[in-house]
């Protein structure tokens, strides 16, 4: 899965405490998760853990949640794991979300991925996951940038996946967290909602 990293809403490194393991599959991207499992590994397990799903595997051709065979996967990886999440892939999944805030509003994670430096719909994903209610804790990963961490976080995102890479300077990022503490006006900018017109 490549060195990552992973950061909560301040900045700082959880990694060491992150025990998420995103389930294998083809179309697993980089960066999902520290660590992966396949679902034979996962059924071996004595102790139950933490696994991320695609999304877009639990589906059928419409978009809403399958039946059938794949109903029963999701209910055995349930059984086996202490606690499930999944993962969202922004340029794949966009006119899902509120197609299933029953099914979204029960995940302990969601992870969104973004593929593409240039593709905004993360932040939108972020926005109404917490407009249907999550509560849950909202990770993006994949390809933005660190000027839009501050953003991201006005949009509901509590933690980060970055790569070594990203990580060659920790001072320039965890600037990057409180690069919004203030509006211009004298205002918490934090507390403002996105985009705020007053």
């Amino acid at each position: 899965m490549g060195n990552h990293y992973v950061l909560n809403n301040d900045g700082i490194d959880i990694s060491q405490n992150d025990t998420w393991l995103a389930l294998h599959t083809d179309a697993l991207p980089d960066g999902i998760a520290l660590s992966h499992i396949t679902l034979l590994e996962l059924l071996k397990k004595q102790e139950k853990l933490e696994v991320l799903l695609p999304l877009t595997d639990l589906l059928d051709a419409t978009g809403k949640l399958a039946g059938g065979l794949l109903q029963e996967v999701r209910d055995l990886v349930t059984q086996h794991s202490s606690r499930v999440g999944v993962w969202v892939t922004s340029d794949s999944d966009t006119d899902v979300l509120v197609g299933l805030p029953e099914f979204l509003l029960q995940q302990d994670l969601i992870v969104i991925h973004v593929p593409v430096f240039t593709d905004g719909r993360g932040f939108s994903y972020a926005q109404t996951l917490r407009q249907i209610g999550y509560q849950g804790e909202i990770r993006i990963a994949g390809k933005f940038g660190r000027d839009q961490i501050a953003y991201l976080l006005r949009a509901g995102v509590d933690s980060f996946v970055l790569s070594e890479h990203d990580m060659h300077s920790i001072s320039d990022i965890r600037q990057a967290f409180t690069a919004l503490a203030s509006s211009y006006d004298g205002r918490n900018a934090a507390a403002l909602p996105m985009f705020s017109g007053t």
